[in-house]
């Protein structure tokens, strides 16, 4: 595919990371932020996140998400302000615009499809907001829509409270929804020449995911069913985290024969019984099984256990901390890395997949971007002469 070029108003995490997916592909992203504003910080409020590095608009939590990207400073609440953006979708020329601003604000900030969809009719516009733009004043936080979207009632102890997700899965899902729907409307302008406009509601992309649930409240299941249980399976037994001597190992017996694979290690024969040789006697028995498997997996090392489970092609994993997957082989060999301006490496996690371009950069990205440090080189790249940069500058609509 040809290297293309993506504008966009983005700041937090969804849009963010759904754009950090085609810097994996060799394109050019370029994130658009606002002029200060009300003594503010200026820009990506994610900026100033996070242990503070070589500047103070580059902390911690800001550089995954935007390692390769240029960053542009852009006041889209003056009328000049558009009229640059404008010309920027025209003259680069611009493939894909994306925002995760409010959609009140698109006609606002003058950064509507049919706006922007004038200029260049090829243009592919995405939007992302929490509930689409039915809903245009709802802002999109990964924690709220986690609870509203059922994620929290669905993960924790089924004794204690509703839990966050250990990352942002909301925020994530909604960047890959960014990734795979400009694929496909790439596919289709390859056929039609015309762009297209996509809007992504973040909580029906994280509804799309309730699929092993959502069907059951209409399949028999009692609503106490449709709830946490911490880490067990709903349906399969045993599937759970059990202790070791030195920490805690997953096991999932996910059929019948594993569960007799299990049951021909001399250490666990003594769970045996005719009741539990299948799923719905052993759901009958969950909590028995999960006491003598415990008392039986204390007695070894993870590691070992792992191995002696895995022997019996059963599956096993230990818990591992994110230091420990960053080390792991099939992912250490596989991270990515980028060098801040003092020249401290940085690892990055891995592509979703092998990517070319990261192939032919040997793995190596360029730091996350400070506040409008590409500004300038933008708008020359789009024919902006030095006299208008200027001139912009001196009107604040660059910073």
């Amino acid at each position: 595919m040809d290297k293309l070029t993506v504008l966009s108003l983005e700041q937090a995490l969804s849009l963010s990371y759904g754009t950090q997916r085609f810097v994996h592909l060799g394109w050019r992203v370029i994130r658009v932020e606002a002029t200060p504003s009300g003594g503010r910080l200026p820009g990506d409020p994610n900026r100033y996140v996070g242990e503070e590095g070589d500047r103070p608009d580059l902390r911690s939590y800001f550089i995954g998400p935007n390692v390769g990207k240029e960053a542009i400073s852009l006041n889209l609440k003056d009328k000049k302000g558009q009229e640059v953006l404008r010309r920027l979708i025209a003259d680069l020329p611009v493939d894909i615009f994306a925002s995760n601003t409010l959609p009140k604000r698109y006609k606002e900030l003058g950064i509507d499809y049919q706006t922007l969809s004038a200029v260049n009719p090829g243009l592919i516009w995405v939007g992302v907001s929490a509930l689409g733009p039915d809903y245009p004043d709802a802002p999109g936080y990964d924690p709220a829509l986690q609870a509203m979207m059922g994620y929290m009632d669905l993960t924790g102890d089924p004794s204690g409270p509703p839990t966050l997700c250990g990352v942002p899965f909301v925020d994530l899902k909604a960047g890959d929804e960014v990734f795979a729907n400009v694929c496909l409307a790439l596919a289709e302008r390859a056929r039609t020449g015309k762009g297209t406009r996509i809007d992504i509601s973040m909580a029906q992309a994280a509804a799309s995911w309730l699929v092993t649930t959502i069907p059951l409240l209409d399949l028999g299941h009692e609503p106490h069913e449709i709830r946490r249980a911490g880490n067990e399976h709903r349906e399969f037994v045993p599937v759970n985290v059990y202790p070791t001597s030195d920490g805690y190992i997953y096991l999932a017996i996910g059929n019948d024969v594993q569960w007799t694979r299990l049951m021909s290690i001399e250490a666990f024969s003594t769970l045996a019984s005719p009741a539990r040789t299948t799923n719905e006697g052993r759901t009958q028995d969950r909590d028995s099984i999960h006491k003598e498997i415990g008392s039986v997996t204390r007695n070894y090392k993870t590691g070992a256990l792992v191995e002696l489970l895995s022997s019996k092609a059963l599956v096993a994993a230990p818990i591992n901390s994110v230091a420990q997957v960053a080390e792991y082989p099939p992912i250490r060999d596989r991270l990515l890395e980028t060098k801040s301006a003092s020249g401290k490496s940085v690892r990055l996690p891995p592509p979703s997949v092998e990517r070319e371009h990261l192939a032919s950069c040997k793995g190596r990205l360029p730091y996350a971007p400070t506040y409008g440090q590409h500004s300038d080189k933008v708008l020359r790249d789009a024919g902006f002469p030095e006299s208008e940069i200027r001139a912009l500058r001196e009107h604040d609509i660059l910073a």
